[in-house]
């Protein structure tokens, strides 16, 4: 039954046909849940909460695969609009973006100049951005426009996912750049040509990538909510005697509350990845995918 939540909630995070009926009933049915909000002066309130108690964030501004210019100068806006607040606010965040909604679909130049534009500004406000890794197809070419920005810019991170059998040697092909890479298994739906479709072989591989990149020198930020993975990074950065400065952990906007204070009263940094804006239904159906028995905490929400 899990497994087939799980295949209908993916397919339904790509269909714009039920993601417009839903966004009708708002974030109200559930997805708040998981978003904070429609608007980035909802965003950033949020993370005042979260900084309060410890936490840091990522902010995004959903959306993905946009099909015109227009659109994606309009995301664009959005994440200098974005940079702008978290300055202004004074707030500890930084910046998450898909290439997809900066027009990567429509043209490489496109999205590069987009993703130029936004870089300056970040490092004009000292704020760092991440490039959120998306489903396969958007792989190598999101690798490959990394290692470009990277020849001149280094505020600028990148994804890895641990489902993927090339991940390991993504790492390693990045090595030299001493990256700052976070870490996920990835919850997007893939042929098992591409990805590890038993969950124990994924996380073995997340293991893998966990030891290879605090061995290789990098930054890692290690993305998951699952406490024998966090165990194993602990125990990693003990034994390779890791600095605080070379690593953080981080979860979903949320998602386990409880175990990211647990982390930041250890004493650990701790990241909270915030998502907001009207284009919140292809995320939210990702995190029910994830775990469809949030499909119930949903199911209650409506009839309230």
């Amino acid at each position: 039954m899990d497994a087939l939540l799980r295949t209908l909630f993916q397919s339904f995070a790509k269909s714009q046909s039920v993601g417009r009926m839903a966004r009708r009933y708002g974030l109200r049915f559930g997805a708040g849940r998981f978003v904070a909000g429609e608007t980035i002066e909802g965003a950033i309130e949020a993370v005042r909460v979260l900084n309060a108690t410890g936490r840091e964030a990522t902010l995004d501004h959903l959306g993905e695969f946009v099909s015109t210019e227009a659109e994606a100068e309009l995301s664009t806006r959005m994440c200098l609009k974005t940079l702008d607040a978290i300055a202004e606010a004074g707030v500890k965040a930084n910046l998450s973006l898909k290439l997809t909604s900066l027009g990567l679909g429509i043209s490489e130049q496109v999205c590069l100049n987009n993703l130029t534009t936004i870089l300056k500004r970040a490092r004009l406000h000292d704020l760092f951005v991440r490039i959120d890794m998306e489903d396969f197809a958007q792989c190598e070419k999101t690798i490959a426009l990394y290692k470009r920005l990277r020849e001149q810019i280094d505020n600028v991170g990148i994804v890895i996912q641990a489902y993927l059998y090339r991940s390991l040697d993504d790492v390693e092909a990045l090595k030299s750049l001493k990256p700052n890479l976070r870490l996920v298994k990835g919850a997007y739906k893939e042929s098992p040509t591409v990805a590890y479709p038993a969950k124990p072989d994924v996380d073995e591989n997340f293991k893998r990538l966990i030891s290879t990149h605090l061995k290789n020198g990098g930054y890692a930020a290690i993305a998951t909510h699952d406490s024998q993975i966090i165990d194993y990074a602990k125990q990693t950065i003990q034994e390779l005697a890791i600095p605080p400065d070379r690593y953080e952990f981080q979860m979903l906007f949320g998602i386990r509350e409880d175990l990211q204070l647990t982390l930041v009263h250890e004493g650990y940094k701790v990241r909270v990845y915030v998502p907001f804006g009207s284009d919140w239904f292809g995320y939210f159906m990702r995190r029910l995918a994830e775990r469809p028995a949030n499909v119930w905490f949903v199911l209650k929400n409506l009839f309230k």
